[in-house]
């Protein structure tokens, strides 16, 4: 990280942050110069997240993204460290079931809609309150491909992914010029999350991509790095797609 980056005095919040796409993200604000807080559910992988990042730009929380007490903890270290609030990246969400709709718990939907759509609404509100709301605020909410092609068997997290990419166009229109808000949309990138979608399949998923490949984290990261830029001063309420080519193939994830 130099003083010269494009996030240099940004701060940043990147939720389910401790591996996979969230890492990669807030590894990424980082080398743009940006403070970055991280968090997850779990204290110990986010201590060895921490460690990959230059001295004094990372601060830790543990807790649940749809715990209030945990968000509201978020921003008064937000504030006691760094005393400002710049960026916020809704990155976390679940999937606990697997299977087709009609045969789907409806507790599991409920914990689903919570956490990956009332709770990047929540993140937002509270981020909003906390000092996001002034000129140059930026959201990216992190959605994916399920929400626009029907994915075999997690159907319900799809939806979940619609409705947050509506979500973001809805909040763009309503916050703007102060705030921007836009979504990135990845198919299947290899993280510990999707490998069911391509564990022992991978040649046969990957045949589906005009790139050839499978999505990796730091595909993810570029996409929101340039969202949060100054590069993107006049994007908002944009779902930029970032899947290799899957959809305009035919595809599915």
């Amino acid at each position: 990280m130099t003083a010269q980056g494009k996030l240099a005095g940004r701060v940043a919040i990147v939720t389910g942050a401790s591996r996979g796409i969230g890492l990669a993200i807030a590894e990424r604000l980082a080398a743009d110069g940006a403070r970055v807080c991280i968090t997850a559910r779990k204290p110990e992988p986010l201590a060895e997240a921490a460690a990959s990042f230059p001295e004094g730009s990372v601060l830790t929380v543990a807790g649940r993204a749809d715990d209030p007490e945990h968000r509201a903890e978020v921003f008064s270290r937000i504030q006691a460290e760094w005393g400002r609030l710049d960026i916020l990246v809704n990155n976390a969400g679940i999937n606990p079931a697997y299977g087709p709709l009609a045969e789907l718990d409806l507790d599991a939907a409920r914990k689903i809609m919570e956490v990956n759509v009332l709770g990047t609404l929540a993140w937002t509100q509270d981020a909003l309150s906390h000092g996001l709301d002034k000129e140059g605020g930026c959201v990216v909410n992190i959605t994916s491909v399920t929400g626009d092609v029907p994915s075999a068997g997690i159907g319900m997290y799809g939806v979940s992914k619609a409705a947050v990419s509506h979500l973001t166009r809805t909040l763009a229109a309503e916050l703007g010029p102060r705030v921007r808000v836009n979504a990135v949309s990845p198919a299947v990138v290899k993280t510990r999350f999707s490998r069911a979608l391509y564990e022992g399949k991978e040649e046969e998923t990957t045949a589906q991509y005009p790139m050839k490949r499978l999505g990796a984290p730091e595909d993810v990261a570029g996409a929101v790095a340039y969202l949060v830029s100054d590069d993107a001063a006049w994007v908002t309420g944009q779902i930029l797609t970032v899947d290799g080519g899957l959809l305009v193939a035919g595809g599915s994830a």
